[in-house]
């Protein structure tokens, strides 16, 4: 399946809007980790705690997913491949990983804080507040510099098929 022009433009922009938003989400969850994790105020660390159930159960998820799939979709849809360039593969598997860690880490560990902190418990533990935030940013900014960098060049596979005399050139060769 190879994508047209105008589809391909489209898959792309909505993979890049979703992917910054998803990176920006995530600096929003950082930013309510730390207050929560310092702040004194058990009122404040209720509202940042409260603020960032709101984003991981209404927002990351879907954005994340949507940068799942929109990525995908762009793979295997154009010359580029899933598994024909390293840099293409590497951010496959580490947007997997964190869409993954999203729904069964960060989301169980921010709804875990709210029930403690709505009870009137202080903050059972920061590291379930910060660490998910703070790995996920770290691998949205990896993703990210990969994506404008391309480097490592073909795998394997990607190598075989432009040997292959029938294969179309794939993009950045020659």
């Amino acid at each position: 399946m190879k994508l047209g022009r105008p589809a391909r433009r489209a898959f792309l922009v909505v993979h890049v809007v979703a992917s910054a938003a998803w990176l920006g989400l995530t600096l929003g969850l950082l930013a309510l980790g730390v207050t929560a994790a310092t702040a004194t105020s058990p009122v404040a660390v209720e509202a940042a705690v409260r603020g960032m159930r709101l984003f991981a159960d209404r927002l990351l998820l879907p954005l994340a997913l949507l940068t799942l799939v929109s990525g995908l979709v762009l793979a295997l849809g154009t010359p580029w491949g899933l598994a024909r360039h390293r840099w293409v593969y590497t951010k496959f598997w580490l947007t997997l990983g964190t869409t993954v860690a999203t729904f069964f880490a960060l989301r169980p560990g921010v709804n875990a804080a709210v029930a403690a902190v709505a009870a009137g418990r202080p903050l059972p533990d920061a590291g379930d507040v910060l660490f998910g935030p703070a790995v996920s940013l770290s691998a949205y900014v990896f993703m990210t510099v990969l994506s404008l960098l391309k480097p490592w060049g073909l795998t394997r596979r990607g190598r075989r098929l432009r040997e292959r005399p029938s294969a179309a050139p794939l993009p950045g060769g020659s």
